[in-house]
């Protein structure tokens, strides 16, 4: 074929234009193998001429390079050799949300309205006081590794969709460990496995909770849950927490709510541990107004000064409680596993729902994960991990202290992975003008204000500046670089 001359039929002039603007936008970038002739025929449902016909005429205008015997590449600057058409692309306007062929459900319009924010990365050299992340230096690789070869050696004959309350081997080792970790008692058929903790509460709210209905929960307290239930339609009811976490006296005045959100263990973000008066006061309420408890043990594992007490749901003798923890705050976020322990009322509806959505979670994670708690190498990568994160968050107490003394109050640290600091001279409005100057001097540090519902914060001259402060991402010579460089971002805002 001549240089410059166009494929001639429509499929072949159809197919050389994708390919081109493919390039131009930067979806195959340089060097990116393309599929044969034959394979790519097959799968387009053309010949394999009219495809020949394509690569040839893209290899003339120097957009692919294609040699004997091997796999045809997107040619080194082909990207710039289209940019009329990447001009082109981007002068064409985006669909608007007014503008649909349909409308967005009620659901799809609450999802709209919550503001979820882009998640943004680390520049080089920043530090980051991010809360939830962990190092992947802690990760326990090699035991992974191995527990996931040993489930590939024992691959089943018959691939089939599995119980979607989870893996039985999964299941049984996790009633042991709660056991023995947590004190809980639960049958198997109580379990259900999830994908990650916020699966959990989209359940929740999901199958619990009306459109309209209400919904109690910490404030301040952790966003992503009040973002699941207002998902739903949901109407959040705000209750106080202090030193000792949920205030239960308040709950009476709040009215009737068909679920409560709490996190008693380690409040979040505040760090408190709601006692036992209180436990058994919110699960008379609850009992009394037929109101569902979840209860998030999202980080139990990390006790550094205070002794494990029963969790709500050993305490509860009416059925109300729902537990929930995950594995993302031990091992990794991203192996996307947490469990519920579900009242037996609500076991079938769960496991229904749960085989609706996503039938279960992925098998061999599951069962990696079973060997890792049946032979006992989950409690000992804890153990060891527990100490690692007490080392760092002593390493950020002290040089809190160090490079700023008086100025700060550190709130939360008996446990869990993040502490807050209150900047007492720093009245509230000046909080977002700490984050800004942090991150002049490299670091990323992340205010308490959204923590708190708008309409209930307390007034500006009522709270100091605040800051959650995690630390499991972090060394404990980069903590103390990122506490001495703060100080001086402190010290500017204070000026």
């Amino acid at each position: 074929m001549p240089k410059d001359a166009e494929p001639r039929t429509g499929l072949s002039r159809a197919l050389y234009a994708e390919f081109r603007t493919r390039i131009a936008d930067g979806t195959y970038a340089s060097g990116t193998p393309l599929p044969s002739t034959r394979a790519l025929a097959t799968e387009r449902g053309l010949s394999r001429a009219t495809v020949s016909l394509v690569y040839e005429q893209l290899a003339a205008d120097g957009f692919i390079e294609s040699r004997a015997g091997a796999a045809s590449r997107v040619a080194a600057g082909a990207a710039q050799a289209g940019a009329g058409d990447r001009a082109r692309h981007a002068r064409t306007k985006p669909t608007a949300p007014e503008s649909l062929a349909g409308s967005l459900s009620a659901i799809g319009r609450h999802i709209s309205l919550l503001k979820l924010g882009d998640p943004s990365s680390t520049a080089a050299g920043e530090i980051d006081f991010v809360y939830g992340p962990l190092s992947g230096n802690d990760f326990p690789t090699l035991t992974w590794m191995k527990a996931q070869r040993t489930v590939e050696r024992q691959r089943s004959r018959r691939l089939e969709y599995e119980d979607p309350r989870g893996n039985m081997e999964l299941r049984r080792a996790l009633q042991a460990h709660l056991s023995q970790a947590r004190g809980m008692a639960c049958s198997v058929e109580q379990l259900l496995i999830v994908n990650g903790s916020q699966q959990a509460l989209d359940l929740c709210a999901r199958l619990l909770v009306d459109p309209g209905g209400s919904v109690v929960v910490e404030n301040p307290g952790y966003r992503m849950a009040h973002h699941a239930f207002e998902a739903y339609g949901a109407k959040l009811l705000y209750a106080d927490v202090d030193s000792q976490g949920l205030v239960t006296e308040h709950l009476a005045a709040l009215g009737p709510a068909q679920l409560a959100y709490i996190t008693p263990t380690h409040q979040f973000p505040l760090g408190s541990f709601l006692p036992i008066a209180r436990r058994r006061q919110l699960l008379d309420w609850a009992a009394e107004r037929q109101t569902w408890v979840i209860e998030d043990d999202y980080d139990s594992e990390y006790r550094y000064s205070v002794r494990p007490e029963a969790t709500l749901q050993s305490l509860d003798t009416r059925g109300c409680v729902i537990h929930v923890g995950t594995f993302s705050k031990t091992l990794s976020p991203q192996i996307r596993l947490g469990y519920m322990v579900l009242p037996h009322a609500l076991v079938q509806i769960f496991a229904d729902a749960k085989r609706v959505t996503d039938r279960h979670a992925a098998t061999g994670v599951q069962r990696a994960l079973a060997q890792l708690l049946e032979n006992g190498s989950y409690d000992r990568h804890v153990r060891r991990i527990r100490r690692l994160q007490q080392a760092r968050q002593r390493a950020l107490v002290e040089a809190l202290d160090r490079y700023l003394g008086e100025e700060v109050e550190v709130q939360g640290a008996a446990s869990g992975l993040h502490v807050v600091a209150w900047f007492r001279a720093l009245p509230t409005t000046a909080e977002l003008a700490l984050v800004d100057a942090a991150r002049k001097q490299g670091v990323r540090v992340h205010p308490i204000g959204p923590l708190f519902h708008s309409g209930k914060a307390r007034p500006a001259g009522q709270r100091s500046s605040g800051l959650v402060m995690g630390y499991a991402l972090l060394e404990r010579d980069t903590i103390e670089e990122g506490v001495r460089r703060l100080a001086d971002a402190l010290r500017q805002v204070s000026r």
